[in-house]
């Protein structure tokens, strides 16, 4: 590159994105300015905006900070401060990790990347978000009970099995939600701020059941208490704060509402079959939850005996080998990113909005993965008028409807 080329962005937005990447990567100006070989005052003025950067200036930060010029370059001020809040967070629950400032780190970068496609695409996301419920001075567990009842009449789904919560958090209501690999402890994280809406990380490593109930508990928190930043650790505490008291209340509410579950238990018990492990299989296959999460809501509804499942966990009930026996197979694995976001992301490369570099960046892969993941969007099952299978083909660039000449 030629070195009297300077960067033709607003120095103030460039300086904050080199700011906000030299934080993440965990450096003092002091050890970012030796690194680069250039002194402290003039690193300070490039993160001030006081100071243009040339072309070559901006490669070696972005190598230094593991960052893509492209990121650097953008023309919008950066999602800061995920990692502080966070580790606040963290610090209340004695969480000592370093893979939570990683993790909290690559949220904000998929998040700032999230509102980069928006942009781009001109499609920002759409919210319904319901005014923040009142817990204070209530029973905990009433509360949960009526705020989950409220909130599946708000969305819309009666009293059944939620079919895919992540995709109706993400379009019904506008969260952000992505799979990342948490630490081993951490079930999920919660942030909200006003120009992201609510954004939500849930264990990738976790199995669909327990995903999905940390999602619930998530989406608790979001309800109630959406300004303070939450790190869901698993544990066995005897005293819990209410507000993770709550969360674990209406999880079950949420994913298992009292009337419909209790209408397809007695169901069930007048068809004539003795109510059966099997039995029990059956019903936590049918709202996605795990085993002990279906067993401990039966419970609490009196439908079965307390301490069913402490019972079948002493008589070494194996849930897999079981689930394996009557044909419940593992469920496929979800995409750890949004759904929108990759659909977002593949309109702006076919409208020549993102190179195929820059979209392997936005999808955080490699070249080969990223046209296996345009592929897989591109060509859908489809079913002709004679009812042959086939193929679906879809151009993301293409309008709708065009007007007429």
């Amino acid at each position: 590159m030629n070195s009297s080329r300077s960067i033709d962005v607003d120095p103030r937005i460039q300086g904050l994105r080199i700011q906000e990447a030299r934080k993440a990567r965990g450096l003092s100006q002091q050890e970012a300015a030796e690194a680069l070989g250039i002194s402290r005052p003039t690193y300070i003025a490039i993160e001030k905006g006081e100071r243009p950067l040339q072309a070559e200036e901006i490669v070696q930060i972005a190598e230094l900070y593991g960052r893509s010029i492209h990121e650097l370059l953008r023309q919008r001020e950066p999602i800061r401060d995920f990692v502080p809040h966070f580790r606040t967070a963290a610090t209340r629950l004695s969480i000592e990790d370093a893979g939570l400032d990683e993790a909290t780190g690559l949220l904000q970068r998929l998040c700032d990347d999230y509102l980069e496609l928006e942009k781009i695409c001109r499609s920002p996301l759409s919210r319904n978000y319901p005014t923040l419920y009142n817990v204070q001075g209530r029973s905990l567990t009433d509360a949960a009970e009526e705020i989950a009842d409220a909130e599946r009449k708000r969305l819309g789904l009666g009293d059944g099995p939620v079919t895919n919560l992540r995709s109706l958090l993400e379009t019904d209501v506008g969260l952000r939600i992505f799979y990342l690999q948490l630490p081993s402890r951490v079930a999920g994280l919660f942030v909200f701020t006003e120009k992201l809406g609510g954004c939500i990380a849930i264990q990738r490593l976790h199995p669909p059941g327990r995903r999905l109930w940390s999602l619930a508990h998530e989406y608790a928190h979001f309800l109630v208490d959406r300004y303070e930043p939450e790190v869901t650790i698993l544990r066995n505490a005897v005293r819990l704060p209410d507000k993770e008291r709550f969360a674990d209340a209406f999880a079950p509410a949420f994913l298992m509402p009292a009337m419909g579950l209790r209408r397809r238990f007695h169901d069930l018990k007048q068809s004539g079959s003795p109510i059966t492990s099997a039995t029990l299989l059956t019903l936590a296959d049918l709202y996605g939850v795990s085993v002990q999460a279906m067993l401990l809501r039966l419970e609490d509804l009196r439908l079965i005996p307390v301490g069913t499942w402490d019972a079948l966990e002493k008589r070494g009930f194996r849930v897999k080998e079981a689930q394996g026996l009557l044909g419940f197979g593992a469920a496929p694995d979800e995409l750890w990113l949004p759904q929108r976001y990759v659909n977002l992301a593949a309109q702006a490369f076919e409208e020549d909005l993102l190179t195929e570099g820059e979209l392997m960046e936005m999808l955080h892969t490699d070249r080969q993965d990223a046209r296996r993941i345009l592929q897989g969007l591109r060509q859908r099952p489809d079913v002709s008028k004679e009812g042959e299978s086939g193929e679906l083909l879809l151009d993301f660039g293409e309008p709708l409807s065009r007007q007429k000449e």
